[in-house]
């Protein structure tokens, strides 16, 4: 019961992180420089930090899961480079925005989703201290899922119809997760290896969207402010999580 109300209350935050999106759609710039900064701190004060920490409790050479990551941020720079090769001219790739790139972004924050509700239950599995740390770091960072999800969904010209349907999946993923772990169990080591790919895709949206940003006419000193704002609101959370 403890990991189903835990694994709602993240989907929860997911699902107010995608609302809040949508209503400051119109800011889209502003918003997607906020994100860019979460999603970045998210990358280096919480996913990296754990990648480290499960490797070393078991005894995994930390260069696997950086050898992933590296994939992953190589992989989706493949992948945006092949869409928008066969859907456009080079101006539209500087421009960086096609459907498809937000439903693919969708798609890996959807498995990322499943793995933070497992991951609950497989650290209460350990123990009910374990359980719940590992709870607050999720909630803290599921605004962000569902924030950034949204956004990038928006700012790659997804309808909002679409935009709604896939952000319901990204809520509901923790909760399956949570219910799967009562029966599954993950190895620590082959989560790391997981979230260093994922931290590779993570760590290549947010610098492919805050370049941009950097060089666009409407790069204005309010977008860089919010990209450190966004950087230091994560650490944030992931100090708060860790005491």
């Amino acid at each position: 019961m403890t990991v189903f109300l835990l694994t709602l209350a993240a989907a929860l935050a997911a699902l107010i992180g995608g609302y809040v999106a949508i209503r400051s759609r119109r800011k889209l710039n502003l918003a997607i420089a906020l994100t860019s900064g979460l999603v970045l701190g998210l990358v280096t004060f919480d996913l990296l930090p754990e990648v480290f920490e499960l490797a070393q409790s078991e005894g995994l050479d930390p260069v696997w899961p950086m050898v992933t990551m590296t994939t992953g941020f190589l992989l989706f720079h493949m992948v945006e480079r092949f869409i928008l090769l066969h859907h456009g001219t080079e101006e539209k790739y500087v421009s960086h925005r096609h459907p498809k790139l937000g439903v693919i972004r969708a798609v890996a924050i959807t498995g990322h989703s499943f793995l933070d509700g497992l991951s609950i239950g497989v650290g209460f599995q350990v123990s009910t201290a374990v359980g719940t740390a590992v709870a607050v770091a999720v909630i803290g960072h599921r605004f962000t899922d569902g924030f950034d999800t949204t956004n990038y969904m928006l700012f790659h010209q997804n309808s909002l119809n679409r935009v709604k349907k896939l952000l319901a999946t990204v809520t509901l993923m923790p909760v399956i997760g949570g219910l799967v772990s009562l029966s599954v169990s993950l190895s620590e080591a082959t989560l790391a290896i997981y979230l260093g790919f994922f931290a590779g895709f993570l760590l290549y949206i947010s610098a492919s969207n805050i370049l941009p940003q950097a060089h666009s006419e409407k790069s204005s000193r309010k977008t860089i402010a919010l990209t450190v704002i966004g950087v230091f609101i994560m650490f944030l959370i992931t100090r708060i999580a860790v005491e």
